[in-house]
């Protein structure tokens, strides 16, 4: 019994040492009732931030979907890695937002002191903005476990584009999944990308997913992929190539969702709802410089 008692006494001081999640920093949502609701979508149990992480930190490897642009969701990763740290040894951290050839450089910078200018040192691309992303990977910095790229480089996307190559796996090549890829690419683009594009650019979407899946494989575990909602979905995307690379177990997709953007059961095993962004209509700039001058 003395181990057992043990155990409990020291789960029980790791929930009371649990830190607050941050603050809501989005304006929109503060009023919704599904604000901060942490959801098992399996059971549809509502759970608590404790008990979210108990699960979560019995994983190999955890999968977190995000909206890029949302500063909530990037507060709430590096809270989450944090306490997940506090609860077994991190393996490594993996991100979209890094390519294979910035590897070496985040290497360098691993070994040695933080430079005065990260980003710089670290080739960072501007696409992403460093003001949402600096703090986690300034923190994974200074941790003993790797950061690591998950990404394409651009040239592989390049190539991608151009040959299309087949993609082999039964589950991630059904015919719902291409559609549905297809159909997100489309609304993506606003509706305005030829058709003639769309097998090119699904291509590149699914090889950007099986190229997470492998290096989710081959990364040190406990691991965590941070990257953009729809590359961690069950349903469609990274979980589907680590099944078909034959890793059916040990793989845990917690997707951060605005209030107002429902999250279904089968896209992901738990949903948090955050605050949310004010609505933008990305596409009107688009149709208007589309549109014929007169």
């Amino acid at each position: 019994m003395r181990p057992l008692l043990l155990a409990l006494l020291a789960l029980l001081s790791a929930c009371q040492n649990l830190p607050p999640p941050p603050d809501w920093q989005s304006p929109e949502g503060r009023h919704d009732p599904r604000l901060g609701l942490i959801q098992d979508l399996r059971s549809g149990e509502r759970l608590t931030p404790g008990q979210l992480l108990e699960r979560l930190a019995d994983q190999s490897r955890v999968l977190v979907g995000e909206q890029h642009d949302n500063p909530d969701h990037h507060a709430l990763q590096l809270w989450l890695l944090r306490a997940l740290e506090s609860r077994r040894a991190q393996g490594s951290l993996l991100l979209e937002m890094l390519e294979p050839a910035q590897q070496a450089s985040v290497d360098a910078v691993h070994k040695g002191p933080l430079p005065a200018d990260l980003p710089r040192a670290l080739a960072w691309r501007p696409s992403w903005d460093w003001t949402l992303y600096g703090p986690i990977v300034t923190h994974a910095l200074a941790q003993p476990y790797p950061l690591l790229a998950a990404n394409l480089d651009r040239d592989e996307i390049k190539r991608l584009y151009r040959e299309r190559p087949q993609l082999r796996g039964e589950r991630s090549t059904r015919d719902d999944v291409s559609r549905s890829l297809l159909s997100q690419i489309r609304e993506s683009h606003c509706g305005m990308l030829p058709e003639s594009q769309l097998p090119a650019m699904l291509a590149v979407q699914q090889q950007r997913d099986r190229r997470m899946a492998e290096r989710l494989l081959a990364a040190p575990v406990p691991a965590m992929l941070l990257a953009g909602g729809f590359h961690v979905r069950r349903d469609l995307g990274v979980p589907l190539h680590l099944e078909d690379l034959g890793q059916t177990h040990g793989t845990a997709v917690l997707m951060l969702a605005e209030v107002g953007k429902p999250v279904a059961r089968g896209e992901a095993d738990y949903v948090w709802y955050t605050a949310a962004l004010p609505a933008i209509d990305h596409c009107a700039g688009l149709r208007e410089s589309a549109s014929p001058r007169r």
